[in-house]
């Protein structure tokens, strides 16, 4: 806790100790061979309950002789009968007597596990296999920092050496992923230009095309005696209106593919993908439309103003 709470960066933390080893089911005192998880975290945020509870805090710090198990250890307990009925069953761990409290989803586990306080597991256990202490950090650019920060709490807080600490991080993973963060923002800028700048000369066009069309109605407003500056500033405001507007349309038409393309890519892929909107967002795009409106809009309003009123006039 005090090394969590010394931390600068959003993490969390917990300990965590994993063995294989064999459990007896105290009804019938049947020996099963299976994977036993001390944790220091009641319910671990990729763990999935289907039946019961996991354990508390309360029952952390008061040592209190429960746990949950997975699916596969359950149908182990109870055999044809309902994965739930092995709930308040007890089984025997090291001599300590435990009651199953609930039931986890197997997902990819092929072996049953059982997942106990951290604080019930015999010294014996902890000195043979002491229990690591994770950090999970919420973001892949804060683990160098937390690396760091760890490292110094543990030369200040400690009396044994750093050296009797073994630190690990998956960095090789963390570069990897910044890589590939990395590499998708450059393609998907690279993206975004191409269609910022066929949205400009798009835009360019439509006005070059209302300049010729509008060439007498420019000659008839210069001869009432509008200056250049008007008529560059009336093409100009029409032009970040069409980009402003366009820019609009197509986040409204983004936000809704993203609803409907969220789901498809869940159901497909299996994987947690999420949307993520943020104000920021929306005012770059408004800026960079105003920007592309007065970039694109400046020729065309420039090439009106330009115009002579009595050439103008006389096309008509």
């Amino acid at each position: 806790m005090k090394l969590r709470s010394s931390l600068t960066k959003p993490a969390a933390g917990y300990l965590y100790s994993r063995q294989n080893a064999e459990i007896t089911a105290k009804a019938d005192n049947r020996p099963i061979g299976t994977i036993v998880t001390g944790m220091s975290l009641p319910l671990h945020p990729d763990i999935q309950l289907i039946y019961g509870t996991a354990f508390s805090g309360n029952d952390l710090k008061s040592k209190r002789n429960v746990a949950f198990i997975n699916q596969r250890l359950a149908k182990q307990l109870v055999g044809k009968k309902p994965e739930k009925m092995a709930i308040n069953q007890q089984i025997v761990y090291k001599g300590a007597v435990l009651t199953i409290i609930g039931i986890s989803a197997d997902k990819d586990a092929k072996v049953g596990q059982l997942m106990m306080p951290v604080t019930l597991f015999p010294d014996s256990v902890l000195k043979a296999t002491p229990p690591m202490g994770i950090i999970e950090a919420q973001s892949v650019e804060d683990v160098p920092e937390l690396k760091k920060q760890i490292e110094s709490w543990l030369s200040a807080n400690m009396k044994t050496k750093l050296a009797d600490f073994s630190i690990i991080t998956n960095e090789q993973r963390v570069s990897q992923v910044a890589k590939g963060f990395l590499l998708f923002r450059l393609i998907m800028g690279m993206i975004v230009g191409i269609s910022v700048l066929v949205g400009g000369i798009g835009v360019m066009n439509v006005l070059l095309i209302s300049v010729t069309e509008r060439t007498v109605e420019i000659g008839v407003r210069k001869a009432l005696g509008a200056k250049r500056q008007d008529i560059l500033w009336q093409f100009l405001s029409e032009s970040i209106t069409i980009s402003t507007f366009g820019s609009l349309l197509g986040l409204a038409l983004g936000l809704l593919s993203t609803l409907a393309f969220v789901p498809i890519v869940k159901a497909l892929t299996d994987v947690p993908f999420q949307m993520a909107y943020t104000w920021n967002t929306f005012m770059i795009i408004m800026v960079i439309a105003m920007f592309i409106g007065i970039i694109f809009g400046t020729y065309p309003a420039m090439r009106a103003a330009r115009l002579d009123p009595v050439e103008a006039i006389r096309r008509e």
